[in-house]
């Protein structure tokens, strides 16, 4: 590097995987966790981009319907301009940056530019389509050799780089890209060639995503067959006797909630749990938070609680927020949990119990059932003799403390965290609603039921029921939904997330068989 270079910001270029979330590699989260600023493909899911801080923008050498709008001139030097002001920058390509990602058109940029970079690889579509439409590219019996080739070539060329003459006799499966468009053209200039007409074959749409379809018969069916079905890009041609593996060890497509659009309304920096348990049921995750949480405006009822915790026999939490926000505030101070070594504690459900054990406390009470009633019976059944201190939300349900005061027992409420409505649903909402493409909503307690009915346009209604339905965390939560006029189509019987989509799992189940 010259000494103008140093100066400068590096560049990474990290391949996101073909689609499914979960296939980013980990050096890859890294590079976007420190990234300053993300350029980032069409083809890229956008969940990746939960794991950055970065201002992310999108680029796309054409639109929907094929028309050029970027030049990939325009990107190499975006990639420059924002190195230079010493930003470490990531461009995020779908599949492998190499494998016809144009990446090293990129690299060589860089290198001319002086921009440190470094490439980070990405699982590529040919692997990937292939293993999750059910079968694998090399086999002893079947391929020893793969060949990557691309549908797309550059339109300037004078004449196809491509001898057809050599991949009809190529001895494995022939994989290739981009080439949904001249599919019948390949399949003619294969058979042309010399490929047996019954070779098996098949297209894989949206690979490795909830919306992946795939469509496989012989090769000269193949054509006729794809057009039949509908398939769009991006999409990959495999052809090969591997394709034939599909009948026996396909597995992606047995997923339980394949192709659902599930909603989740939790706040925005909460829902990781709640994407991975959909993206391996095989949902696509729709993010739609309702409210957001904040840090209460004054602390100073929290810390004169911290300051007498000796005082309290009991320490209710009834959310994970509340016990990140008390416990944190503790260790702010330059305290730690020596403090609550007098003092029981007591949660409302499973969740809020493993979040305290993050903090290596365990709950000396969590209750069957999880929700308020429930607590306060199952604490007055331990019949407390001092205070009880209860960190909680700005707002929500008084029935637990109704119930203990009504037995005689004092509570002191401290708000650790505020509750905040998230005005408007995001545009990628607002889509889905309009083109009735949302197949389900979780709504995890009576406040954000509320949000919803009132952010929920009435011109939607007639959607609920039919192609929308409502997943309620509790009957409480669902009595809510149905005071509101919005009719619920199951409940989870366990109260938690992973109780709701259990319960939309047996909806599903019961429907289709």
């Amino acid at each position: 590097m010259n000494e103008t270079s140093s100066q400068y910001g590096k560049v990474y270029l990290v391949g996101g995987g073909p689609g499914d979330p979960g296939l980013l590699t980990l050096k890859g989260k890294e590079c976007l966790e420190k990234a300053d600023f993300i350029l980032y493909d069409g083809l890229v899911n956008p969940l990746l981009l939960r794991h950055t801080k970065a201002r992310a923008e999108r680029t796309a050498r054409a639109d929907l319907a094929g028309r050029r709008t970027l030049e990939q001139e325009q990107i190499n030097q975006r990639l420059i301009d924002e190195a230079r002001l010493g930003k470490t920058v990531v461009r995020l390509k779908g599949g492998d940056p190499y494998i016809f990602g144009r990446g090293s058109e990129e690299a060589e940029a860089l290198a001319a530019a002086g921009i440190d970079f470094e490439v980070v690889p990405g699982i590529t579509a040919a692997t990937a389509a292939a293993e999750y439409a059910g079968f694998s590219l090399t086999h002893r019996d079947h391929a020893s050799a793969v060949c990557l080739i691309t549908g797309h070539e550059d339109p300037d060329k004078s004449e196809s780089a491509l001898d057809y003459q050599l991949l009809a006799q190529f001895p494995g499966t022939l994989v290739f890209y981009m080439g949904l468009h001249r599919l019948q053209h390949i399949v003619d200039a294969l058979l042309a060639a010399g490929l047996a007409e019954e070779t098996p074959a098949a297209v894989i749409t949206r690979a490795s995503t909830p919306h992946q379809r795939v469509v496989s018969d012989r090769i000269d069916q193949l054509p006729q067959k794809v057009l039949q079905g509908k398939l769009v890009a991006p999409s990959l041609i495999v052809i090969g006797p591997a394709v034939e593996l599909r009948s026996r060890i396909n597995w992606f497509e047995k997923k339980p909630l394949l192709g659902l659009r599930i909603g989740i309304t939790r706040p925005a920096g909460q829902m990781d749990p709640q994407i991975q348990s959909l993206v391996a049921r095989g949902a696509q995750p729709v993010l739609m938070p309702l409210i957001e949480i904040h840090p209460p405006a004054d602390w100073t009822a929290v810390d004169n609680a911290i300051d007498q915790l000796e005082r309290y026999e009991w320490l209710i939490f009834t959310s994970s927020n509340g016990v990140e926000s008390f416990l944190g505030r503790i260790w702010e101070r330059g305290r730690d949990s020596r403090l609550l070594a007098r003092t029981k504690i007591a949660c409302i459900g499973e969740s809020t119990a493993a979040t305290l054990e993050k903090y290596s406390l365990r709950a000396d009470l969590t209750p069957d059932s999880y929700c308020s009633e429930s607590l306060a019976e199952s604490l007055l059944a331990r019949k407390p003799q001092g205070l009880v201190l209860w960190p909680r939300a700005n707002r929500g349900r008084d029935v637990l403390v109704e119930a203990l005061k009504a037995n005689g027992i004092t509570v002191d409420e401290v708000v650790v965290y505020q509750h905040q409505d998230v005005n408007q649903f995001s545009p990628e909402v607002q889509h889905l609603l309009e083109r009735g493409e949302l197949d389900w909503i979780g709504l995890s307690s009576p406040a954000i039921a509320r949000q919803f009915a009132q952010l929920f346009p009435p011109e939607y209604r007639a959607q609920l029921g039919t192609n929308l339905k409502l997943v309620a965390i509790s009957p409480i939560t669902a009595q809510e939904l149905k005071k509101l006029g919005l009719p619920v189509a199951t409940v989870a019987k366990q109260y938690t997330w992973e109780g709701m989509f259990d319960a939309i799992e047996e909806f599903v189940g019961a429907y289709s068989d």
